[in-house]
């Protein structure tokens, strides 16, 4: 294929992306939105293999078949409450992706160039590598924490700000030597001792952020691992890539920043680690404090003499795989007439979109799938909340308590309404480790035991 074609091609397949990323801003059109990106992927690769040479095609064949096979086994494998987890190891993979052809575009570099477009090329290298040792081991961090294998509380070291600013120091001096020797042994030895830097920060940084934050961080990687698609583009020349990195990375961190103003978070300190963090945790419940136990009778009761009802999931019903018994007490409350909806926050479950994509697999309607900003206000209003595994997303200490570590964050105000039910299987805390002061309120009621036999036990009683 001629380069005209190829160039064609990648213009083809930059727009499919524009729509993808498009489509997938509504969950109407989000199936959609993933037809375009398959697309725009199969278009890509199709064109850079006509683009190379017989014995090249050999080669990128092998290793397509080879990650398509592994994909499709455990993408079969996954649970949608693994999710968070999988995507953070893939944001690894990109960023492990460059390293390697960083130091491959090094040795033997595929455009050889003079002067001071050698000098560009050397600081897109040196770039390449450092974000993606960052978000390699980042990404690593982050999949460990969310899967539980490593403990999710803040690492708060001491000076910890002044360990990581070291770190950028002695990178960026590195670089300097890096781009003025003229030795490629020495130039080696100059990124091997960045990478290794590198990744030692990309540990430090995530490690420093608490569990609360890990959906922001998993937003953050997926925007680092898109700015070092692009730098592997501007070393190699590829047009495509650096349309795709930079979609990639600017759509990531415009989701970040959403995420961070919707959890009252500071943009700039997620990215630095935690910089200006509280910590601890909210102090626990006083013996005075006792919550109300009720049962799935009780609730039933409450339901067949609701107008309005509001469901608010979480984590737990992911865990649960509680949403199609949910999907189906919906169905049966909308037959009696009931005004049910269900109220997401944006960072409900440990991924964006997570109780959106959850919902729709068990097929509850669009339109009743309302989002924190266009629920909160009706409340005051709702006869029955039922809270089915959320915790740190409706705690009241968030808007009442100004010492709680989530203190300011915007959460569903669901003691507001006249009675709320929260299904959980003990009294344990979120995965912020805060305690919630909502367990405990006179208009609460905590109907114990594990979501999906919960909600079984009530859409057999609203059947009767």
């Amino acid at each position: 294929m001629s380069t005209g074609l190829v160039s064609v091609a990648y213009v083809v397949a930059s727009v499919l992306f524009i729509l993808s990323l498009g489509g997938l801003s509504h969950q109407e059109s989000a199936r959609r939105g993933n037809l375009y990106g398959v697309a725009g992927i199969l278009i890509a690769l199709v064109a850079t293999m006509a683009s190379v040479s017989d014995s090249g095609v050999v080669a990128i064949v092998i290793a397509v078949l080879a990650g398509a096979s592994i994909g499709i086994v455990i993408a079969n494998k996954v649970e949608m409450t693994q999710m968070p987890q999988l995507v953070a190891l893939l944001h690894s993979f990109v960023g492990l992706a460059a390293v390697l052809v960083g130091f491959t575009g090094y040795i033997d570099p595929l455009i050889h160039s003079t002067g001071a477009e050698h000098t560009i090329k050397l600081v897109e290298v040196f770039v390449g590598i450092f974000i993606g040792a960052v978000t390699f081991t980042g990404s690593l961090v982050a999949c460990g924490k969310l899967d539980g294998r490593i403990d999710s509380k803040a690492l708060t070291l001491p000076g910890r700000h002044l360990m990581n600013l070291a770190a950028l120091g002695v990178s960026i001096l590195l670089g300097v030597w890096f781009l003025n020797t003229g030795s490629m042994a020495l130039g080696l030895v100059a990124l091997v001792l960045m990478t290794a830097i590198a990744a030692v920060l990309g540990v430090h940084l995530i490690m420093a952020i608490g569990g609360a934050d890990m959906p922001v961080v998993v937003s953050m990687l997926n925007s680092y691992s898109g700015w070092a698609a692009a730098s592997i583009g501007f070393m190699l020349g590829n047009d495509l890539l650096i349309v795709t990195g930079a979609l990639v990375g600017s759509s990531g961190a415009i989701l970040s920043y959403i995420m961070c103003k919707a959890m009252n978070r500071s943009f700039i300190s997620v990215i630095l680690g935690g910089f200006g963090q509280t910590s601890g945790s909210s102090a626990a419940a006083g013996p005075e404090q006792t919550a109300l136990e009720t049962n799935a009778d009780e609730v039933c009761e409450e339901l067949r003499n609701a107008d309005s009802v509001i469901i608010v999931p979480g984590y737990g019903m992911a865990v649960a795989q509680a949403q199609s018994g949910v999907s189906d007490m919906t169905k049966l409350l909308r037959e009696r007439g009931v005004n049910v909806r269900f109220g997401i926050h944006p960072v409900a479950g440990r991924l964006p979109g997570h109780m959106n994509v959850l919902l729709a697999e068990a097929h509850v309607p669009y339109d009743i799938v309302l989002e924190m900003d266009e629920i909160n206000e009706d409340f005051p209003s709702t006869d029955v909340v039922l809270v089915i595994g959320a915790n740190d997303t409706v705690n009241p200490a968030a808007a009442e308590d100004p010492g709680s570590p989530i203190a300011g964050m915007p959460v569903l105000e669901v003691w507001k309404a006249r009675q709320v039910v929260i299904l959980k299987r003990g009294m344990a805390t979120g995965y912020s480790g805060v305690e919630n002061p909502l367990f405990f309120k006179d208009n609460s009621r905590m109907l114990f035991g594990d979501a999906k036999d919960s909600i079984d036990k009530l859409v057999s009683g609203l059947r009767e």
